[in-house]
């Protein structure tokens, strides 16, 4: 509640504790409601600036408060942070819907919006006005006075269900540990894994020497990928696939369950059919039938890709005196294989070329030579965790215009996953607020950490999140940073990742760790060459997942759901590979139950990657990657814009034209 006299504004973390932010927002919401009566009671008539303006800049208490502690519950959590985050969940919702069922603002709101027209307003402020009525409607504002009571009631429950959902995952994660006590547990496992494994196990207090495989990608990949323990690789495969879904207290089926009722009530009092359409209407792709016709095009030809591939895996387990046919933890292990032997390729010997350390260079040369901007390292700031890092962003006139924290390692206090967040978020409010913005990743820690290419690929792609909260240009903060379509989000991240791919910043980044040499061109020719290589299981296991979300969430209102019932009957409908499977499950798929703004949403990755792979192709067509004439565009009408105009019309400001999905298929290898 006090003033935060911290360099930047930052929050004083090292004086925050779980019990103080109960109280706090004790005081904060309040507040925030009161100036949200006083802009509904005020006298005057409704216009944009005591109406509009007003409603975006209140609640800076609140917003700050809950931003923290938000980051914290994800970040850097603890037995006594959960407690609060079950405590506050409902509070939070019953905040939000003061707000959004607040009839009197909402009439202010709603008779600007039936005058729009005559109000002479620029184009942002009209964006303003209609995305800010349209959030009104979605969260039931136009419902009649009993709906609205019980919309109220469903939000609040979906809250608290959400926490617990995610909550459970991360407690099955954290309860994981495979030691692997001898040699023979360790063989085949590379130097760099090795070494992992044994700060994983040292992080869990086990005697020196000791390895420990945990449930982190970072770990449990590159294991699937290299141990030659058939038995070690099942149950390494089957402890991720069965997260949330042990019966019990940490049971995510019936939790899961309960949330899929509650959303198709939500959809029924909307008057949609299903929730899908209802999270449809504010997407790009508008309605169910244009996601399925989207990864209709890649499914099919990915499963026959498939076929085609199997029976390299299937001989390679024969020759090594493995069982057929494979499995699904055998399929990774096998892939890189025939990896190694058709490419000459093996990851164990890339990894030394992928330190962190350089990776994180190569990703802010990156960004200063698209963007002009450069991250200097700040130190002696109290960060939430010792592995955080702070940076401050400036830009070709030196002057800092935001700040970034990269978090890059996992542990047990941290949900597991990638993803972007902020601390506060950037404005034209008050003179001009500073983005604070934070990356996290969960890469295995050692000394030093060297990634996966997909690790790298992971890397720049939270990266590119980032950029589009700390390029982000725009005066009204529900159109700023990445409050963009859901379908839309991932643009900005996924066509950064492209960077990490181009040879220019490979050959000047990927340096050995221990010689400093550069990655050999004959290496990365190997790497451009197997690019492709394996595409169709990787399709297969995104792509499955995005089909179940979009039928689990296109059922009629009033389904009573068996989650695995439900799962296994998909599985087999859409003919999901057993010896592939997928990469979320439901009974841990926190794209979908940790909030809603995935669900009925996974598909938003592809139909991104196909907005990402066209526009990309600007740079290819132009012969360079960092072709300054494209970089500007990128970066007014992609980068730092927000939500200004409709993503298509800011695509095609960019691009020249509607985006096309051919380049995409073509990167995944699906067509020629």
């Amino acid at each position: 509640m006090q003033d935060w006299n911290t360099r930047y504004g930052l929050p004083p973390f090292d004086l925050v504790k779980p019990e103080h932010f109960a109280p706090a927002l004790a005081v904060a919401l309040p507040a925030h409601l009161a100036e949200i009566d006083a802009i509904a009671n005020q006298p005057a008539a409704p216009d944009f600036a005591n109406t509009l303006a007003a409603f975006d800049a209140s609640g800076r208490l609140n917003s700050r408060i809950s931003l923290l502690f938000e980051n914290l519950s994800a970040s850097e959590t603890s037995p006594a942070l959960q407690a609060v985050e079950v405590e506050l969940a409902p509070t939070l919702a019953a905040h939000r819907n003061a707000i959004y069922l607040h009839g009197g603002l909402f009439a202010r709101i709603d008779a600007l919006y039936a005058r729009r027209a005559e109000l002479d307003l620029d184009p942002v402020q009209l964006r303003l006005l209609e995305r800010v009525h349209l959030d009104f409607v979605r969260a039931g504002a136009n419902l009649p006075p009993q709906s609205r009571a019980r919309y109220s009631v469903l939000t609040e429950r979906l809250a608290a269900l959400s926490t617990t959902f995610t909550q459970n995952v991360l407690a099955d994660e954290s309860s994981f540990a495979l030691e692997l006590a001898d040699e023979a547990a360790l063989a085949g496992l590379p130097d760099f894994l090795r070494a992992a494994a044994r700060v994983a196990a040292q992080e869990r207090g086990l005697p020196p020497g000791s390895h420990v495989i945990t449930l982190s990608p970072s770990l449990a990949e590159p294991f699937l990928t290299f141990s030659e323990r058939r038995d070690l690789r099942e149950a390494v495969w089957r402890g991720r696939t069965a997260r949330g879904a042990h019966a019990g207290a940490h049971d995510n089926r019936p939790i899961a369950a309960e949330i899929i009722a509650l959303r198709q009530e939500q959809a029924r009092l909307h008057g949609y059919p299903t929730y899908a359409d209802y999270q449809l209407i504010d997407r790009m792709a508008g309605h169910p039938q244009a996601v399925l016709a989207l990864l209709g095009k890649v499914w099919e030809p990915a499963k026959a890709k498939a076929e085609e591939d199997r029976p390299a895996l299937t001989e390679m387990a024969r020759s090594l005196g493995q069982p057929t046919p494979i499995a699904a933890w055998d399929w990774r292990y096998l892939a890189e294989k025939v990896r190694q032997a058709r490419y000459d390729l093996d990851d164990a010997e890339l990894k030394p070329y992928f330190a962190l350390e350089n990776m994180i260079a190569a990703m802010f040369d990156c960004a200063q030579r698209l963007f002009g901007i450069r991250f200097v390292e700040q130190h002696g700031i109290a960060l939430h965790h010792p592995d955080a890092r702070l940076w401050g962003v400036r830009n070709r006139e030196d002057v800092v215009i935001g700040l970034f924290i990269g978090d890059n390692y996992a542990r047990a206090s941290k949900r597991s996953g990638a993803w972007m967040h902020i601390f506060r978020s950037q404005s034209g409010h008050n003179g001009g607020t500073l983005p604070i913005v934070i990356n996290n990743n969960n890469f295995a820690k050692a000394e030093p950490a060297l990634l996966s290419f997909d690790d790298v690929r992971t890397l720049f792609h939270e990266f590119g999140h980032g950029l589009h909260g700390l390029l982000s240009q725009v005066q009204y903060e529900r159109l700023a940073d990445t409050q963009v379509l859901q379908d839309y989000v991932e643009l900005p991240s996924q066509i950064f990742e492209n960077c990490a791919e181009e040879e220019v910043v490979l050959q000047r980044h990927a340096r050995h760790y221990q010689s400093g040499a550069a990655i050999p061109p004959a290496l990365l020719e190997k790497l451009e060459r197997a690019r492709q290589f394996d595409q169709a299981w990787a399709t297969i296991m995104y792509a499955g997942p995005a089909l179940i979300d979009m039928a689990l969430h296109s059922l009629p209102n009033g389904s009573k759901v068996d989650l695995a019932a439900f799962e296994a009957q998909q599985s087999e409908l859409l003919g999901i590979p057993q010896d592939i499977g997928q990469r979320h499950y439901l009974s841990h798929f926190q794209h979908l139950f940790a909030g809603s703004d995935y669900a009925a949403g996974y598909y938003v990755y592809m139909w991104a990657e196909v907005l990402d792979a066209d526009a990309y192709d600007a740079f290819i067509e132009a012969g360079d990657p960092f072709q300054p004439a494209i970089a500007e565009r990128l970066q007014r009408h992609i980068y730092s814009s927000g939500n200004k105009q409709d993503p298509a019309q800011a695509f095609r400001a960019f691009r020249g034209r509607d985006p096309k999905v051919e380049p995409m298929l073509a990167k995944r290898g699906l067509i020629a």
